[in-house]
């Protein structure tokens, strides 16, 4: 196998852990919105973290190998390609609104760390919590800016 080949490969070991860590995400996230009880929801964002793990592996691996790639076939792709440059920006916004909207959850979860060793009953302030809309919007945001992410990488408009 070729330079490009190898590079190629651990590009794409980077996106599909991106995208299988949103994916597995989106549906924990989605699934503590169907739970009461504080240990549920805290095993479910217990869950995320494992996510957020490989996507943050992910984003690494995607980003570094995808720019080598670019280095590698110069007469193929430029750094000045615009799917180049809304890739990264894509793949940028979309941690950075995820990571804001994960350190809100990480608060959630402590609060549903605090109320399951204080009797595990069902409380409205953690539902309020877990359904905040601007926690929400901030996942679901970064969800979408991946999904776009994905769409770029696959058709390079204007390659």
């Amino acid at each position: 196998m070729s330079t490009y080949d190898w590079l190629l490969f651990l590009h794409m070991t980077g996106a599909f852990l991106l995208v299988g860590g949103g994916v597995v995400a989106a549906a924990l996230n989605i699934a503590s919105l169907r739970r009461d009880r504080p240990s549920e929801i805290l095993v479910l964002f217990g869950l995320i973290r494992i996510a957020v793990a490989a996507i943050i592996v992910g984003s690494v691996l995607a980003l570094v190998f995808g720019l080598w790639l670019v280095n590698e076939a110069p007469f193929a792709y430029s750094y000045s390609d615009g799917w180049v440059i809304a890739a990264i920006v894509l793949l940028i916004a979309g941690n950075a609104i995820g990571g804001y909207a994960g350190s809100r959850d990480a608060r959630t979860a402590k609060y549903a760390e605090e109320l399951a060793a204080a009797g595990d009953t069902p409380s409205k302030e953690l539902q309020a919590r877990v359904r905040n809309p601007i926690t929400l919007a901030g996942n679901y945001v970064s969800g979408l800016l991946l999904v776009a992410l994905v769409a770029i990488m696959i058709w390079k408009p204007g390659a």
